[in-house]
């Protein structure tokens, strides 16, 4: 409650993410730079830029592609800049975060708890500096692997074809 929820990268998950984060009181702030005017208000957030939202929130939630641009964006720069004891969630890309950056950045108290399903080399390394850090969890990244998961995904993938044959595509990733 009164605290703020960053969302980088404010699609359908992002969205979702906002959502439930309102119900427990907490202000949203997002960033996505394919998204009108329209759906940040819809969904009650505040559209920033990656550099604001991640100088005013107290938990960053992290749902972007990976890309030259995103890469290692969350560095010993950009952690600096932003709230002490701030604690941050990848459930997105591991190499958009420097792990050794992070690991300084919790170990100093910068980064207050770094949460990830995620890492920059799957399976995760013996030597990943992210390893027995005490303010750091890091799940498997097995979210799809539940019978529930793969069911709903097969569904989509049907549905998919179903819809391109009917000559209304969904979920397009490049109309070109």
């Amino acid at each position: 409650r009164n605290k703020t929820l960053g969302v980088l990268g404010f699609g359908r998950i992002g969205q979702r993410v906002g959502e439930i984060a309102r119900v427990f009181g907490m202000k949203v702030v997002a960033y996505d730079p394919y998204l009108p005017a329209e759906i940040f208000a819809k969904n009650e957030a505040t559209s920033m830029s990656i550099a604001e939202v991640c100088e005013v929130a107290d938990f960053v939630t992290i749902h972007l592609p990976l890309t030259p641009e995103t890469k290692n964006m969350f560095n010993k720069d950009s952690i600096s800049k932003m709230k002490k004891g701030v604690i941050i969630i990848n459930t997105a890309r591991g190499p958009l975060v420097h792990e050794q950056d992070m690991a300084t950045a919790l170990k100093a108290g910068q980064v207050g708890w770094y949460a990830a399903d995620v890492v920059c080399k799957e399976p995760m390394a013996q030597d990943n500096p992210l390893l027995g850090i005490p303010n750091c969890i890091i799940t498997p990244h097995i979210a799809w692997a539940t019978q529930e998961a793969r069911s709903r995904l097969m569904a989509i993938a049907a549905d998919n074809i179903k819809c391109f044959q009917q000559g209304n595509p969904v979920n397009v990733v490049n109309k070109n």
